[in-house]
């Protein structure tokens, strides 16, 4: 797992469009990195939404923001035609990063166990160093941005 103070891995996966991104694309600029568990979902969207409605005053405040979860290319166009999404969301179908920053793992609904994403956010300052982690019990899904933008 990726803690407070390790640098992020360079190659962080392809966008809703294959386009391949990398962490020197934020050289200089803070990167939230939200993992979330699926697209389509009354919380992730809940979640990316927020971000949406906050994206200018994130950005004004020197903030990139990508979202990751493990659906593939197509779902996310959708999900973000669908929210009017301003970021891009890396569809990590291979779950190389969901396992590289320690969020994934064994989860439980209604008694039955899964593997999935843990809501996890990863806040990257402009050298490419993890300066802070909003944990999965920590993460307010309808008020993500102010969580991002307060430093809690």
């Amino acid at each position: 797992m990726i803690e407070v103070g390790q640098k992020a891995p360079e190659v962080l996966g392809a966008d809703e469009n294959g386009r391949e991104i990398r962490l020197s694309d934020f050289k200089g600029k803070k990167l939230a990195l939200y993992f979330y568990p699926k697209d389509m979902t009354s919380g992730c969207t809940a979640q990316a939404c927020n971000l949406r409605d906050n994206y200018a005053e994130l950005r004004k405040q020197g903030y990139e923001i990508v979202g990751v979860s493990v659906d593939d290319q197509a779902r996310h166009r959708k999900f973000i035609e669908k929210n009017e999404l301003p970021f891009s969301l890396i569809a990590d179908t291979d779950h190389r990063l969901v396992e590289q920053f320690g969020v994934w793992g064994e989860k439980s609904m209604y008694g039955r166990k899964y593997m999935g994403t843990f809501r996890t956010t990863f806040i990257i300052n402009g050298e490419g160093v993890v300066e802070r982690i909003i944990r999965p019990k920590q993460v307010k899904t309808k008020d993500h941005a102010a969580q991002i933008l307060a430093g809690e």
